[in-house]
């Protein structure tokens, strides 16, 4: 069992509420930034020198930054974000629209992750954000519906850049939308490889696949996971199961359609939520941004944090992880309780993923039409006129009834 506390905090520039979570995680970031053995490597100098040429406008907030660390020279090598320590987490992220929407799990141990939801206008613009390295973002939105969001793209490439947190942090910062957003990414460099996803509130979105070892690759993706293109990490994809993921949350897109509440329920479960929080890939929050709205949430099974640019609200959100998932009701079995199968892809899998979403909707028009088909498929008669007739009876009824008729699904079956 883990525990985190989510603090949201709102302080329009870097004050004493900064600098009291800079003494909090600082300690810990430290023993990471000099166990790796880059707390001087490059210097400061260089260091400093990098942010400036990419980020010159993050230069009056860099130095307040460093002035209430103290001053410390690892701090400030540090707070510039180049070239960090490798670091590798997980990720699912989608964008649905009509409103635009963008779901993502952020998938890593609980004890390496910060906890910061900073409500904060550093620039002069309003950003509600994750924080991570204490001046970086995983995702966030700011006052003008640009979101920003990552996950790691699968890949061992690293090189010279900055840490993927310090460049979201500088798009949310000085960006308003998509063309803005893709001009920045494009070319300040990554010390590794991210899938990066940027929506706004005009509901335009792209998909960045960059790396330290190539340029920047634009796309129109709706999805992603932790691979860019071809497994290049086999390991890694084997372990964190990105495949499978992507595969998911594309057929989730082409058979459902999903409506926004729909995307969002289908990332607290299985093969999206994750729980192996011993292996440091436990989903940490279920992130949700509406970028018309002005609004984020984190979701967790059973409990969920709003906020919003006009009515942002200080406090504590404590989380506890379980590497197991909760029993849920047996249907139509009052009082009893089954356990919730791990998703396991097979060679029917396709199938098992429209199933998986059908259920997952709530509709029993859309399981029932899965289950009528696969139904046909055995029978070897797809084309017979007769069993496409039942078909659509069968899947009218139960939009109907509201439930799907079991006994019809048998008369199918039998004729």
């Amino acid at each position: 069992m883990f525990n985190l506390d989510f603090n949201s905090i709102s302080e329009s520039t870097p004050g004493p509420k900064w600098q009291k979570l800079f003494n909090l995680h600082w300690p810990a970031y430290r023993a990471w930034f000099e166990s790796k053995g880059v707390a001087h490597n490059p210097d400061l100098a260089t260091s400093v020198a990098e942010l400036e040429r990419y980020m010159p406008e993050l230069m009056p907030t860099y130095r307040r930054l460093c002035e209430l660390a103290g001053n410390d020279p690892i701090a400030a090598r540090f707070l510039t974000g180049w070239q960090p320590p490798a670091y590798i987490s997980g990720c699912s992220q989608v964008v649905t629209q009509n409103p635009p929407q963008l779901v993502r799990n952020y998938d890593y141990h609980p004890n390496l992750s910060e906890g910061t939801v900073l409500h904060s206008a550093w620039n002069g613009k309003q950003v509600m954000a994750i924080g991570d390295c204490l001046a970086g973002v995983v995702d966030g939105i700011n006052e003008d519906g640009l979101v920003a969001s990552l996950t790691f793209g699968g890949r061992k490439a690293v090189g010279k850049g900055f840490g993927i947190p310090f460049i979201l942090r500088y798009v949310l910062e000085f960006c308003s939308n998509v063309e803005e957003a893709v001009e920045v990414l494009v070319r300040t460099p990554s010390h590794m490889a991210y899938n990066i996803m940027v929506l706004d509130k005009s509901g335009a979105h792209k998909m960045l696949q960059i790396s330290p070892d190539h340029a920047a690759v634009v796309t129109d993706a709706l999805v992603s996971t932790n691979h860019q293109g071809e497994v290049d990490w086999p390991e890694h994809a084997a372990f964190s199961k990105t495949i499978e993921r992507e595969r998911f949350l594309l057929e989730l897109l082409r058979v459902t359609k999903p409506d926004a509440e729909m995307a969002i329920q289908t990332f607290l479960h299985s093969p999206l939520y994750a729980r192996r929080f011993n292996e440091g890939f436990g989903t940490i929050y279920t992130g949700v941004y509406r970028p018309t709205e002005g609004a984020m949430e984190l979701r967790w099974p059973g409990q969920t944090l709003r906020q919003t640019f006009a009515d942002f609200r200080e406090g504590v959100t404590s989380i506890n992880y379980s590497e197991k998932a909760p029993a849920i009701p047996v249907p139509g079995q009052k009082g009893k309780t089954q356990e919730v199968p791990d998703y396991v892809p097979t060679a029917t899998d396709d199938f098992w993923t429209q199933y998986g979403q059908a259920w997952a909707s709530g509709d029993p028009a859309v399981m029932a039409k899965n289950v009528a088909q696969a139904v046909l498929n055995a029978s070897g008669k797809t084309d017979d006129a007769r069993l496409t007739e039942l078909l659509e009876l069968f899947t009218s009824e139960t939009k109907k009834r509201g439930q799907v008729p079991w006994e019809m699904l048998a008369d199918l079956w039998e004729e």
